[in-house]
Formats: structure tokens, sequence, C-alpha cells
């Protein structure tokens, strides 16, 4: 797909004392994007589905100054960030409720920084190998040719011996990674679904035959792979469909040798989700009736609506039993 291109952008002009600020300023004047110095991003627009159209044009260069990563159970110890909110328009996304109603992406520029804070935590967990997750908040590949960050977290984990990096993303434009002295110690996961999930949900972000391509260009460069299918659905042909969402997996990569994880992750939503959804995609077609779900506690102090116990185990186990039959090599880590 085409590399994001925002309408806008803003910096804060403590960002230029850096030199990935000034890299990515100079990226932004080549492509002719408007730019305004300013410690404030301005999105006014007539409705609250304007608003958050507009935002995710709209790009904020500042710092992460997080000197203490939060916890990321089941992906890994810790997650960081590189950037906040993406240019998906994933109807779904669990993000709706935390990225505010105007969901600008802020991209952090204080690349060295960051990795100073990760080795802290790294050298506080010796002797044990300590794992990072650097896509909760965003999708760290749809950005990266602004900043090439991601690039120096692969290349600073690939030096580093108890420290491991997992990426997640819905993006194809990964030819940056594939000459990296990595060492095996990034794992690379494609977010992937049905067609029919991609085509009706998730706008804006690589197609499903794209995304199989870079993930094949990922496991032949030798990195650790996996994938997120995510979220899980029940809906008219749901079984015909994961079915050939698998056999076509296995036709690209069944001459892969090395093992292949899978993290599954049911349809949930929250009632504050459900709002917002319906007022920024208000011809949506997601299912959100909470009339046919069931309530579960979330790590983060919200009810969440996910399928009955009955539709959930099927779910998991028709999904696992299909992974399993195709791939000798597969590793399924959680179904949640």
């Amino acid at each position: 797909m085409k590399l994001f291109i925002p309408d806008r952008a803003y910096i804060d002009p403590k960002s230029l004392e850096y030199d990935v600020g000034k890299f990515a300023k100079e990226q932004l004047e080549k492509l002719n994007i408007p730019i305004i110095e300013s410690k404030k991003v301005s999105i006014e627009g007539k409705s609250p589905s304007e608003n958050y159209a507009k935002a995710k044009k709209t790009i904020y260069l500042t710092v992460n100054k997080e000197k203490k990563l939060r916890p990321c159970s089941p992906s890994a110890d810790y997650q960081f960030s590189l950037s906040s909110s993406c240019p998906g328009h994933c109807e779904y996304c669990y993000l709706q409720t935390t990225q505010g109603e105007k969901p600008f992406m802020r991209v952090f520029v204080n690349i060295y920084e960051i990795i100073d804070v990760i080795q802290e935590h790294i050298d506080k967990n010796l002797p044990n190998i300590t794992t990072f997750e650097c896509g909760s908040i965003t999708d760290p590949v749809a950005l990266e040719h602004l900043t090439g960050n991601l690039k120096r977290c692969i290349e600073f984990f690939g030096n580093s011996e108890k420290g491991r990096l997992r990426v997640i993303t819905k993006f194809d434009n990964v030819d940056s990674f594939l000459d990296i002295n990595h060492n095996k110690h990034t794992k690379f996961r494609f977010s992937i679904n049905t067609k029919y999930i991609i085509n009706k949900f998730e706008h804006n972000t690589a197609s499903f035959e794209e995304r199989m391509r870079a993930a094949c260009k990922i496991a032949s460069s030798g990195y650790p792979i996996g994938f997120i299918i995510a979220p899980i659905m029940i809906y008219n042909n749901w079984k015909y469909d994961y079915n050939e969402l698998f056999n076509e997996l296995k036709s690209q990569l069944g001459s892969h040798k090395e093992e292949i994880t899978f993290e599954l992750i049911q349809h949930r939503f929250t009632a504050t989700a459900k709002e917002l959804i319906l007022t920024r995609f208000p011809k949506t077609e997601l299912d959100l009736n909470e009339e046919t779900r069931q309530l579960k506690w979330g790590p983060y102090g919200k009810f969440k609506y996910v399928y009955p116990k009955e539709q959930s185990s099927e779910i998991k186990d028709y999904i696992s039993d299909i992974i399993q039959k195709n791939f000798s090599n597969s590793r399924i880590e959680y179904f949640t």
C-alpha cells in the first residue's frame, strides 16, 4: 500500500533539539506537508466523525518522557511507545476509548532516551531476559518512513543480550528492516483476519495479500514471526472464511521451518467504546449487541462484552484445530 502521508504536521519546538526531530521535519518538508511549530494541536471539525477523520491525518512531533514502563501481559513484560495512535481506521479498535475524541498521532523523536529507559528495565531484571512490546498504542511500522525509529530499536535489541522486542503491524512497508543484523531478537507479528473483516472494518490498512507478502519478506530475512488473529468474529460463513485464511497462510508460508506463533483474540467491546464507534462510524455493521454477549472484567478496570462461554469455546477450539492441522511448527501463545 502507499505510505501514509499526513495532511498537517505540528512540531513541538523542543523536538527539534533531537536529530530524529530534524530528520522527520526534513521528510515532511520534502512532502510539502504544512508544518506548524506549536506545543498544542488544534483540530476543529464540525462533528465528532470529522474530528476523528481530521485527527487521523494529523501528526505531532514531540518527546516521550515516560520513565516507568507499563506491564503488557500476555504479550510481553513491558510496553513502550515510539508513537501513539495510527493511520488505520479500524472500526473495532480498542484504542477508541484511550486516544480521545481527536486521536492524532504523536510521534516521539527522543529515541535514544527511550532506549535508555528500556535498558534500565533490562538491567533491573537481570539475569533474566526481558521482553518489550512496541505496538500497544500504535502501529510502529505505519510511521516508520517518517523517523526510522523502529529500525534503530531493532538494531539496539539485536545487540542486546537480555532484551527482546515484539512488533505488531497491519502495514507492509517493511523493506527497511530486511538487512538489519537483528540476531533473531525482534519478533514480527502480523495482525491478520478474514478478507471479509479486513475489507469491512480495517480501513486504511494493508490488504490481506499485502500483509502476506510483507510477512514472507520478514520470514525470509530470518526474523521470528507470528500472527495475531484479531478480532475473531462470528458471522455468516465465519468458519469457512477462517479456514480459507489459514489455507492461504499455509500456501504462502508452508515451507517455513521455524516456529510460527499465533495469538487469538475474540471480538470484544466496552460500553464506552460502543458509544464512540457508533458516533464515528454511524453506518458500522459491527455486531455490538450487548444482549448476545456476556460481561467480563477487564484488566484496566472496565467491563467488556465478549462472546458467551459456549461460543467463545467454539471459537477457540475451531481456530486452534485449523492452526494445528495446517502448521506442525505452530504454537498458540494464548486465547482471550
